[in-house]
């Protein structure tokens, strides 16, 4: 018989590896599905992340995630560096399936996958990736030292590559559908006042040109159709993300921008046990510290979940104190949960 966990965190952004520093501080030896190739989340990579509380100096986004797995693992968490395939969600056991065969059971999940990066749709675009394609600038702008790239995008990421990559290529274009940025006013002002970089508005890319690798990217003006060819060696694309959520596609509710649909402030979905935290449930903020928040919110859900279980459910995987949990009377009674540090 497989040995059933009291949770199981899929996912290992802010959301994931907070919410298993709080369940594995509860002591409900939290096992955490990672992924294979994208453990850490999309903070893996990001540059310097100034705006998370407790780095005045600022912090890479590498070693803010590297530091919460570290937590993580030092309250009990046990990591797993692959890919879930397949969920059953339903009834009271939660069964959990890896892409190399493995299936775990539990009583509850913290589902907590982030998003993913949007693709132009291009027909080049798959072809030349990592071949001057890139979605990633701390990943692959090393490679583009003195040269001329592109990056598309109007929000806070596209700004933040475009400033970033103005340390290793000599002039960056920001390409914009629109003659009005979508970034906050600190990051524009930044990326505006940087001279390696140049805007250009009204522009979609409708082509990428190159055989090996990117040698530029066919433009249409939005205004008044005329195409351009600009000579780039390199195209970075930051146009925002989708909730990763095609693993739960017909067992739990989604909102109309397609993220987990949870009940209210809470992380609840709409099957009992099942929790969701992070930008797979927020199309708004999309934030570190929103999500890490979220994950809080997620693991004394599941905390409070599994207290209120029966004892026959709760002895699978051993119960914790319910106790220690002030009783919650209704969905607005304040948690109180087992003493955990904030």
């Amino acid at each position: 018989m497989l040995h059933v966990r009291q949770v199981i965190i899929i996912g290992s952004g802010p959301a994931g590896y907070t919410a298993a520093i709080y369940a594995a501080r509860a002591n409900l030896k939290p096992l955490l599905i990672a992924s294979s190739v994208e453990a850490g989340g999309e903070l893996m990579k990001t540059t310097e992340v100034e705006n998370y509380p407790g780095f005045p100096e600022g912090v890479q986004g590498p070693d803010l995630m590297f530091k919460m797995q570290e937590q993580a693992e030092r309250f009990g968490t046990e990591v797993v560096l692959d890919d879930v395939v397949s969920l059953e969600l339903e009834g009271d056991i939660k069964k959990v399936t890896l892409g190399n065969g493995d299936v775990h059971e539990a009583l509850t999940v913290i589902f907590a996958t982030g998003s993913a990066y949007r693709k132009l749709g291009l027909d080049d675009e798959e072809r030349l990736s990592g071949q001057g394609v890139s979605w990633c600038a701390t990943c692959d702008g090393f490679f583009f030292r003195q040269k001329t790239i592109a990056v598309v995008g109007g929000g806070d990421s596209a700004m933040e590559e475009a400033t970033f990559l103005t340390r290793f290529a000599d002039k960056v274009y920001v390409i914009h559908r629109s003659d009005t940025l979508r970034a906050s006013k600190v990051m524009q002002d930044r990326a505006e006042a940087d001279p390696k970089i140049e805007f250009l508005f009204n522009k979609t890319v409708e082509h990428i040109y190159g055989d090996a690798l990117v040698a530029g990217v066919g433009l249409v003006d939005t205004v008044d159709g005329s195409e351009t060819t600009l000579d780039v060696s390199g195209l970075f694309i930051a146009i925002g993300a989708d909730p990763r959520t095609h693993l739960v596609h017909g067992q739990l509710d989604l909102t109309t921008f397609g993220t987990i649909a949870v009940d209210g402030r809470s992380s609840r979905t709409n099957l009992p046990g099942v929790f969701a935290a992070g930008d797979v449930i927020d199309p708004t903020y999309r934030q570190a510290v929103t999500a890490a928040g979220s994950g809080t919110v997620a693991a004394l859900d599941a905390e409070h979940y599994l207290a209120g279980l029966p004892a026959e459910l709760s002895a699978l995987a051993g119960s914790i104190d319910s106790a220690e949990l002030a009783p919650q009377e209704d969905d607005t009674a304040e948690v109180q949960p087992s003493p955990i540090n904030a």
